[in-house]
């Protein structure tokens, strides 16, 4: 029995990913330069959970990125990360909007994301390509 070829859907789900990490990544950046802001390190519970939120973000962004690769190639163990990740960085966006509600649209943007690339990776075909 021949490979499966990769679905449309798969390399979608893997740009899709990568934008996600980097929009993560981007979003705990700028987290990070609020720490003088008094108002948004309250929201967070002072200044160290602000930190600590904005590296979460920052660490969980990088890791998509880097395991997203492992999709193209049909890993199914990327996909169950990727999936957990994807979860996560949800909660996270919530959390971050409900916090600092003047970044909310990127983090309503990031979730959106998130969504789409967990139903992605479960179609019929995609589950067809990631069991080879």
């Amino acid at each position: 029995m021949g490979q499966v070829k990769r679905p449309g859907g798969v390399t979608l789900v893997a740009v899709l990913t990568w934008i996600s990490g980097l929009l993560d990544i981007i979003g705990g950046t700028l987290l990070l330069f609020q720490t003088s802001v008094a108002a948004t390190a309250e929201a967070f519970g002072g200044a160290s959970g602000l930190i600590t939120s904005a590296i979460v973000s920052i660490l969980i962004g990088a890791i998509v990125i880097v395991v997203a690769n492992g999709l193209l190639r049909g890993s199914p163990v990327s996909r169950v990360v990727i999936t957990v990740i994807e979860v996560l960085s949800i909660i996270a966006s919530i959390f971050f909007a409900i916090a600092y509600p003047a970044g909310a649209i990127g983090e309503y943007f990031s979730a959106a994301i998130a969504v789409i690339v967990i139903a992605l990776l479960w179609t019929g075909r995609a589950n067809a390509f990631f069991r080879g």
